[in-house]
């Protein structure tokens, strides 16, 4: 089996190295992943300047680019055939809900999703790394398991608890959630003087019931959420004809 390994949070982060780790036991893996964090980087691809591809010491390659440049330039420019699936993670964070909009790991997964090759993106649910290992454990199991049953190319959404891999609950299937509204932006002032913005932190859940990715991993559960990337809202699609 081939599997491409890619991130946003980075070629240094401890999930990426966790998870790489994990997968080379069962699989030949190359690590394309960018050169700094790009969280929050979505579907973005790189336009108004050049690309680069560097080799570190640990074997993983990394570009000056965002996560979708990762796998794109992966996938487009590096190896003689296309890898059996792409995974991407293992995330410093959790991404549920509205977050798969703004997420750069699912963004990876999705890219190679629109070149027909199977993904999955893996996220822990809380920042900080704890227990990554269990959490990579777990990304393996899911990987062998293969899914063959399912129509390819597939794009799953993995959220898993940072508990010690004895503590974590079964793998459950789940839609995803919903948040309120986002707080809003920080203002604050740089050394000299000028007006700056952060971005305020994500809203709460608005809708976390059974059945949600939030519920599942509240349960101590590992959400696998499938995903799809067609955007057409059909019932307004039906309606716009009418009133055209």
């Amino acid at each position: 089996m081939r599997i491409l390994i890619s991130n946003d949070d980075g070629y240094l982060a401890p999930g990426l190295s966790a998870l790489a780790e994990a997968l080379s036991a069962i699989a030949d893996i190359v690590v394309v992943a960018p050169d700094s964090n790009r969280s929050g980087a979505s579907n973005s691809l790189t336009l108004d300047r050049p690309l680069t591809v560097q080799k570190a010491a640990n074997g993983f390659h990394f570009v000056n680019g965002t996560p979708t440049d990762c796998v794109h330039i992966a996938l487009t420019a590096m190896g003689d055939a296309p890898p059996d699936l792409v995974v991407s993670g293992i995330n410093n964070g959790q991404n549920m809900g509205d977050d798969t909009l703004y997420s750069g790991t699912v963004a990876a997964a999705t890219e190679a999703y629109l070149f027909g090759i199977p993904a999955i993106a893996f996220s822990q649910v809380n920042p900080g790394w704890a227990h990554v290992d269990a959490a990579a454990r777990v990304a393996r199991e899911i990987v062998e398991r293969r899914f063959d049953k399912l129509e390819l190319p597939f794009l799953f959404n993995v959220n898993i608890p940072n508990l010690p891999y004895e503590e974590i609950g079964p793998l459950t299937p789940a839609r995803l959630g919903r948040r309120h509204q986002a707080e809003p932006v920080v203002r604050a002032q740089d050394p000299r003087g000028r007006e700056i913005f952060w971005i305020g932190a994500p809203g709460a859940c608005r809708d976390a019931g059974e059945g949600t990715d939030f519920h599942a991993t509240a349960q101590g559960r590992v959400a696998i959420t499938p995903l799809q990337v067609d955007l057409t809202h059909r019932a307004q699609l039906d309606l716009l004809r009418g009133i055209l």
